[in-house]
């Protein structure tokens, strides 16, 4: 049974986003349940922010296994996904409070909750399957971020040009607001 499904049930809370520190033998008589902020879905973020704060975010986790499948998985498809594919992921890897939860879903041991169900973790299922046998005992180098780094890096004049625009608008705006007070 999937642990999320009776989380609130037993905290006796509404809220499904809390850490629980599990372990196997618990009778789980003693349950704290210690709530956590609500995920806060990010939907003016520009695309390619996303992406890399995804690709952090799928490298740093609470569990080595998830550090390890996750990092792998997203230097695979994080550049070819669809924004809408980016918020599947973003709320499948942020909004579940337990890294368990979510390796269970994907080795597919427990089944996955509704919310969570779509192309992105179908896609996470079939690459936890690992058909091509391929060896994953460690997260990427870091490497292949430099080496794109390097080829999207704008020149001088464009971050100038860049910078210069976005303090003209600062400006702007903060002189809205002196003018309306």
């Amino acid at each position: 049974m999937c642990q999320a499904a009776w989380r609130p049930a037993i905290a006796g809370m509404g809220s499904s986003r809390g850490y629980r520190g599990d372990a196997p033998d618990d009778s789980r008589i003693d349950l704290i349940e210690i709530p956590l902020p609500p995920w806060p879905e990010r939907t003016d973020e520009p695309i390619d922010i996303k992406r890399r704060r995804l690709l952090y975010e799928s490298r740093k986790r609470g569990m080595l296994e998830n550090c390890i499948l996750l990092s792998i998985f997203a230097k695979q498809y994080l550049n070819t996904m669809t924004y809408s594919q980016l918020q599947q992921y973003d709320r499948l890897i942020n909004e579940p409070s337990n890294d368990w939860d979510i390796y269970y879903w994907a080795t597919e041991a427990y089944p996955t909750p509704e919310v969570y169900q779509g192309e992105v973790m179908d896609l996470l299922k079939e690459f936890t399957k690992n058909r091509n046998h391929e060896q994953r005992l460690d997260a990427p180098s870091l490497e292949y971020l430099e080496e794109e780094s390097k080829k999207e890096m704008p020149s001088g004049q464009e971050m100038c040009t860049e910078f210069q625009k976005e303090m003209t608008s600062r400006l702007v705006y903060v002189r809205g607001i002196i003018m309306e007070t």
